[in-house]
């Protein structure tokens, strides 16, 4: 094929991901009234899922009282410019297209690239693309029903001064929610990011071995920006999936001719 050909070849993917984009915006934006009502608004009242839990836990063993009653929970979106609503109506329709449309976009850029790979290449990439999606998804979960909340809770919550009143602009919620979401997805990739760089001779499991204690002190510090709370119980809620996330990532890397000696060979004793 000639540059001219790949170029109508990609000419094609591209108005196939735009139609499929643009028919999941349009059922978006018709549904999005709902959506927002059920979905996007949900973290800002008191009877979300992780703040009954919370409630649950909290009226159980006595700690974070301030967690105890949830019912009372609500933050106030208020929309500040003429024309903020329509706007966020239709990139937030956008936004969500691109999310369930995500596995298309990813399928069709991949029947671009694929005819130019070699077939030892192309081993393993159907396994990779179903965990590469279920991956994302779940990070988007764990964004949306933990990271997120606890994020609202503790930020709609904290007054640097009773004098000052707190206003939630519409804008700035939903920046913040579709970036933690996004967030969330990335990291949720990382254990397909370390069996791709393991396949390529890029990475080891002794890597993971060598920097667990970094490792640790790194994901803490990433949980605590994700949710700046005051308190264990929700640092530990986020720290605790991400670690587990690196230490899949270091199952799913081969080991090196020098690690697995290592391993396998007992140390003289001194």
């Amino acid at each position: 094929m000639t540059f001219w050909d790949h170029l109508d070849v990609l000419r094609g993917v591209l108005v196939r991901i735009a139609v499929v984009v643009f028919a999941l915006g349009v059922a978006a934006f018709i549904a999005m009234p709902w959506i927002f009502d059920h979905i996007v608004l949900a973290p800002c009242y008191g009877d979300f899922p992780l703040y009954r839990l919370l409630d649950t836990v909290a009226s159980a063993s006595g700690l974070l009282p301030e967690l105890a009653d949830s019912t009372s929970f609500s933050v106030n979106v208020t929309s500040l410019e003429l024309t903020s609503q329509f706007f966020i109506h239709i990139s937030a329709s956008c936004w969500v297209a691109v999310i369930f449309g995500f596995p298309i976009i990813i399928y069709e850029l991949w029947s671009f690239i694929s005819p130019a790979l070699y077939p030892h290449e192309k081993r393993g990439v159907r396994k990779a693309f179903v965990w590469g999606n279920l991956m994302f998804y779940a990070g988007v979960a764990m964004g949306y029903f933990v990271a997120f909340p606890l994020a609202v809770r503790f930020l709609a919550d904290y007054h640097l001064s009773d004098k000052i009143s707190g206003v939630v602009s519409l804008e700035s919620y939903m920046d913040n929610m579709f970036t933690m979401l996004l967030l969330m997805g990335i990291v949720f990739e990382l254990p397909l990011l370390a069996w791709l760089l393991g396949k390529m001779g890029f990475l080891t499991r002794g890597f993971f071995k060598r920097y667990r204690r970094h490792a640790i002190l790194g994901l803490t510090i990433l949980a605590a920006a994700i949710t700046p709370t005051g308190d264990p119980f929700t640092l530990i809620a986020v720290f605790a999936p991400i670690y587990c996330l690196w230490e899949l990532s270091a199952r799913l890397v081969p080991r090196a001719a020098r690690d697995a000696g290592d391993e396998a060979t007992p140390r003289r004793a001194t």
